[in-house]
């Protein structure tokens, strides 16, 4: 069985961030310690709590230090509990992992939404954050919103002949998780739910067709393109959401000064994604070429229709499944539908 690449993400992280952080005024206050929860391991996904630790760290002289708890303060889906009663100030939260606890931003798990790309999708979810039912869950677990994880569109990656239109999808079966299974089954195809690290063998030995996974860097670490002939390019099937949120008392209890080197976070956070991802697709798309893999491209009108097949019906069961526990659920997607598009 193939395992992920591993590599020296922390260590790789901000030549660019080191140099302007760096180049900050130091701000000088008390010294102040968090512990910050992260499920996995560093890796691009993380960038933003890597860039938080230095950034922090960087401007407050190290007075304000930052410990990166990789797995070691608990299990991802207790996370909300521990920011809840201030085990840690601060964590990764994955809404997906506890659908029906943070059903508001359960929102971003929906397939097909038109985040088109990193820069788009920091803007919806900065703009979310600031929804007053996006506030109000978070409230409920005693945090607040600091930074978002730009996690890199799903996209297939297969074995045999590559599906060109949306017809060729019927009878593939696929791993797709969650909202983008119900998308793919809407459309045809026979969607199935694996560990990552049996996608390898299952596409080698044919028990699936096909795989989904954020962009090239997974499919890269997981190897994928060694067994596979094509690489749906711009199918974009979802990215779903883990942002970092803060314990509210912990905010409330830092110097201004501090909290203010907090906030400058998510710029920096975000260039340096948009940095890693692009330098993982320079190095990835020639290695997949190289291999053989076809690279196949939708058109507009051929994406339109994947989300009116596939996706508009799960948003809409989506929409009354929420309404009915009392929530503005046509209201939330309207605004992230409305605000990826820039209207």
């Amino acid at each position: 069985m193939k395992r992920p690449v591993s590599g020296l993400v922390a260590a790789a992280i901000g030549v660019l961030l080191a140099s302007s952080a760096m180049a900050a005024d130091v701000v000088d206050g008390p010294k102040v310690s968090w512990k910050v929860a992260l499920w996995g391991k560093a890796r691009p996904f993380t960038t933003n709590a890597e860039v938080m630790k230095k950034h922090v760290e960087a401007r407050t002289g190290g007075k304000f230090s930052i410990t990166l708890g990789y797995e070691v303060f608990g299990g991802a889906k207790e996370y909300p509990d521990l920011v809840k009663i201030g085990s840690v100030q601060a964590a990764m939260v994955t809404p997906s992992y506890y659908p029906d606890r943070m059903p508001v931003y359960s929102v971003f798990d929906l397939p097909f939404l038109p985040f088109g790309n990193l820069d788009n999708y920091a803007k919806v979810a900065d703009a979310f954050a600031e929804l007053p039912a996006a506030k109000k869950e978070m409230s409920g677990w005693g945090s607040r919103y600091l930074v978002a994880t730009l996690v890199e569109p799903y996209k297939f990656m297969g074995r045999g002949k590559p599906p060109k239109t949306l017809a060729d999808f019927k009878g593939l079966r696929v791993r797709a998780l969650g909202g983008q299974g119900d998308a793919m089954r809407r459309i045809g195809a026979v969607p199935t739910s694996m560990d990552a690290t049996e996608v390898y063998t299952a596409i080698e030995r044919g028990t699936i067709d096909a795989a989904a996974f954020p962009g090239t860097s997974s499919h890269a670490a997981y190897r994928i393109f060694e067994v596979s002939q094509w690489f749906a390019d711009n199918l974009a099937l979802g990215a779903g959401t883990a942002p970092i949120i803060v314990n509210e008392e912990a905010w409330a209890a830092l110097p201004e000064q501090y909290r203010k080197v907090l906030s400058e976070v998510p710029a920096e956070a975000y260039a340096e994604y948009k940095r890693v991802y692009q330098a993982a697709d320079a190095k990835n798309v020639p290695m997949f070429k190289k291999k053989g893999v076809e690279f196949v491209n939708y058109s507009d009108a051929e994406l339109a229709e994947f989300r009116k097949q596939g996706a508009e019906p799960v948003w809409n069961e989506w929409v009354a499944r929420q309404e009915a526990r009392g929530l503005p659920a046509r209201e939330i997607l309207d605004f992230v539908l409305k605000t990826a598009a820039g209207s």
